[in-house]
Order: C-alpha cells, then sequence, then structure tokens
C-alpha cells in the first residue's frame, strides 16, 4: 500500500478541493469531505498506474514534516491517502460525445476541480448507486 498527503483546501462558494504536493498536477475535488478523500484515492490511483504504464519513476511520499515547511501548503489540512497495490486496473477508453456536452463537462469539472475522467467516472457512479 502506498500513502501520500493529500491537501485539502475550500473556499467560501467552493467544492472541496484536494491536491498532491509530491505529484504536481493531481487535483480533484467533492461536494463533501467524503466524496473529495473518495475522489482523492481515485485521482492517486489513476495517476500513478498512469506513470507506472509510461514507465515514470514514482516519487517518494514526502513526509507531513517536509510538506507542511512549503508556506504554499499552509492554507491546506492535511490528509494520508491511501492507494492498494491491487486496486482495480484504470482502462483507458474512447468515448464519442456531441461537442456541446463535451464543452459543458470540461468547464464543469474544470470549475469544481476535477479532470474530465474523475467527473465522468463519479457521475457513472453516482448514477449506478442511485439506480440500486
Amino acid at each position: 500500500m502506498r500513502h501520500y498527503i493529500g491537501l485539502i483546501r475550500k473556499d467560501a462558494d467552493s467544492d472541496f478541493g484536494v491536491s498532491f504536493p509530491d505529484l504536481p498536477g493531481v487535483v480533484t475535488a467533492g461536494t463533501t469531505l467524503d466524496e473529495a478523500r473518495d475522489m482523492a484515492e481515485e485521482a492517486l490511483a489513476f495517476h500513478l498506474e498512469g506513470m507506472e504504464e509510461d514507465g515514470e519513476a514514482i516519487p517518494e511520499p514526502s513526509s507531513l514534516d517536509e510538506i507542511m515547511s512549503n508556506p504554499e501548503n499552509r492554507s491546506g489540512v492535511a490528509i494520508l491517502v491511501s492507494v492498494k497495490d491491487d486496486q482495480p486496473k484504470i482502462v483507458r477508453v474512447n468515448v464519442t460525445l456531441p461537442g456541446d456536452v463535451l464543452e459543458q463537462i470540461d468547464k464543469y469539472a474544470e470549475a469544481h476541480g476535477y479532470t474530465r475522467s474523475g467527473l465522468l467516472a463519479q457521475a457513472a457512479k453516482r448514477m449506478i448507486t442511485e439506480a440500486a
């Protein structure tokens, strides 16, 4: 199991955003703390798997002291995000969508701190759960 420090931030008019100082560019969000944590685990797993597939070196996790010593990180609340080594495999798919729908997806995802894939996966999970 791998463990990385995620930083949660929330502005008054935003969702709970999560970023990973050890993995710049990996960000996600959720409307609740629980959802943000779930999305953080998913985003971390997806990113690490992609790095492995691309043959990139996976950075060693920094300690909490190292992360919080950076003044830019002090506005976030630190959480430990774990990824099991036996997580379900992330699969890339090719999807066809109307251009205007894709534009709406991308705008919403960007405004709420999601990736396109993260948003579509979360929406699908929500619909499946509600239908059950």
